[in-house]
């Protein structure tokens, strides 16, 4: 047997022993009481506050980690933890624990002519797969959801943020014993060994549903190689098209925010459409507004003509996620070009439209085949926190089971429970 072959069954050994303690843990959590896993939730929170000094000393390994292999700027800011953000973290497990139990909701209820009483009642998926690369926060939002909707957990961290994840995993893990609740329900890969990603990418009746949070390589190679179902969005280029009735203030203030707050994230504005009858008068004062923040500007002819500083946008710009502070902006006739562009080169995942007028909104709304779609708002808000869903375990931009932000409620399925009185179905 090759090296390689003893590796990857050792890989493949480990996510078996994960599955098996999943698997065991998960049967009591799915049957556990609301409250115990409320309070889980609020000691997590109230434990990763006072260890928030530790935490950042344990993110800072992962920061010097990074820099040292040369991460870029967008790649460390969403590595990094701070005060604010760990503070975030808690918040966030306050909020979910908040929300009302996903678990044996009555989601229908009806009764068949021969007297049978059916009702389709929401269960946990099961096990689930969270593979993601260098938000230490996934751990956190990955774990607080799954226990909240009775579901195990196993988390794979990428090497950048191993020693946050395994930080917040004992903090978690400490929660669940004191609320009496099995700590087998989330756990993190103990190795950053690649191999670890295929053997749970293969682990089809082991693990439920795979949940790939990061870039567009990650997901690719979950979406191509995963034998298990995959709750995915690939790629954020994120739309705000700004239309002749815009009250073209709150333009500014909109498409800023959502280009410039954080560059780095999924629900950043990538591309920016302008209806050819403002854009002598609203593109001068957006691109420099935003060449002042610092965002670098690629457009088309058009703009060019009117902005000379906008450098020019090719053919792949309009189908690239930035992640950084650059924008392309296409000048367009109308609503409908608007619509045609976004449904040519968006992504599905979130697309905004900036005008007054209610009939045109509408029209957006119904027309573009995204996940979230928004009118006069950032595209920023594109979050499961935001959305008051507590947190977030990532953006499902495909159609089936989840799609957009996807919660606790998401991580359900059901089953139908069917009482009779002694029923026989006829021959």
């Amino acid at each position: 047997m090759t090296d390689q072959n003893i590796k990857h069954n050792a890989s493949k050994q480990l996510v078996s022993d994960m599955v098996d303690t999943a698997r065991n843990a998960q049967r009591s959590l799915a049957f556990s009481d609301y409250d115990m896993r409320c309070y889980a939730l609020l000691y997590a929170a109230k434990l990763i506050r006072s260890n928030t000094r530790n935490l950042i000393q344990e993110n800072l390994k992962d920061l010097k980690a990074a820099q040292k292999k040369g991460a870029n700027t967008a790649y460390i800011d969403r590595l990094t933890l701070n005060e604010s953000r760990v503070e975030s973290m808690a918040h966030s497990l306050e909020a979910i624990a908040n929300l009302p139990d996903p678990l044996g909701v009555k989601l229908a209820q009806w009764r068949q002519p021969n007297g049978l009483e059916i009702t389709r009642v929401s269960t946990p998926l099961g096990i689930i797969g969270i593979i993601f690369e260098s938000r230490p926060n996934v751990t956190v939002d990955a774990g607080g959801l799954c226990l909240m909707s009775g579901n195990a957990a196993i988390l794979r961290s990428g090497s950048d943020s191993h020693s946050s994840a395994t930080a917040l995993q004992t903090i978690l893990k400490d929660a669940m014993s004191s609320a009496g609740l099995p700590i087998g329900a989330i756990q993190v890969v103990p190795t950053t060994d690649r191999d670890v990603v295929s053997a749970m990418l293969q682990a089809s009746g082991e693990i439920d549903v795979i949940i790939p949070r990061g870039g567009k390589s990650l997901v690719q190679l979950v979406q191509t190689e995963a034998r298990v179902p995959v709750f995915a969005h690939l790629e954020g280029i994120c739309h705000i098209f700004v239309s002749a009735d815009a009250d073209l203030k709150k333009a500014c203030e909109i498409i800023e925010n959502a280009k410039m707050r954080r560059t780095g994230i999924c629900g950043a504005a990538e591309t920016l459409l302008i209806q050819k009858s403002i854009a002598q008068t609203f593109l001068p004062k957006i691109s420099k507004r935003l060449r002042d923040a610092g965002c670098r500007l690629k457009g088309d002819e058009i703009a060019r003509g009117i902005f000379a500083e906008i450098e020019l946008a090719t053919e792949e710009d309009w189908a690239t996620e930035y992640l950084d502070s650059i924008i392309s902006i296409k000048i367009i006739d109308d609503l409908n070009s608007a619509i045609s562009h976004i449904a040519k080169f968006g992504s599905n995942h979130t697309d905004c439209i900036i005008t007054e007028k209610v009939s045109e909104a509408e029209i957006f709304i119904n027309q573009v085949d995204s996940a979230i779609v928004m009118v006069n708002a950032s595209t920023q808000f594109a979050d499961g926190g935001e959305f008051g869903m507590g947190a977030e375990i990532g953006i499902a931009t495909g159609r089936l089971h989840a799609r957009g932000p996807v919660g606790a409620a998401q991580l359900t399925s059901f089953k139908y429970i069917v009482r009779g009185d002694g029923q026989t179905r006829p021959a």
